[in-house]
């Protein structure tokens, strides 16, 4: 099971292996309440996309776009977090953003999902 959520949320027992998809640490959020097993900023959008969406809604389906094709330059990654969903059973991807919809985890998302359905 792939889940997303945000890292100041309760850490909750049904998190599982919980991984951190942010490039840059969360605010206010100490690496102990954090309850993280893996911070893979590695798979996080690049520092320019990250600045370029600036989590506005109206460039969404743009940066959605351009994540995928980042992702996909990435595969090794994706294979990384689909193998820990195949360990683990359970995989949250934490992120910071306050917006649920548009944030990067989102995108990672149904990139793992669609990958899975192959």
């Amino acid at each position: 099971m792939l889940k997303i959520k945000r890292i100041y949320d309760e850490r909750e027992k049904d998190d599982g292996f919980r991984v951190l998809v942010d490039r840059l640490w969360p605010r206010g959020v100490s690496k102990e309440k954090a309850h993280l097993d893996l911070w893979l900023k590695e798979i996080a959008p690049t520092d320019a996309l990250r600045k370029w969406f600036g989590h506005d809604p109206k460039r969404w389906v743009g940066f959605a776009t351009k994540y995928k094709k980042e992702l996909a330059a990435r595969k090794e990654l994706v294979q990384q977090i689909k193998k820990l969903e195949a360990d683990h059973r359970s995989v949250t991807l934490l992120y910071a953003a306050h917006d649920a919809s548009h944030n990067q985890a989102v995108v990672l998302q149904q990139v793992l999902k669609g990958s899975r359905a192959k």
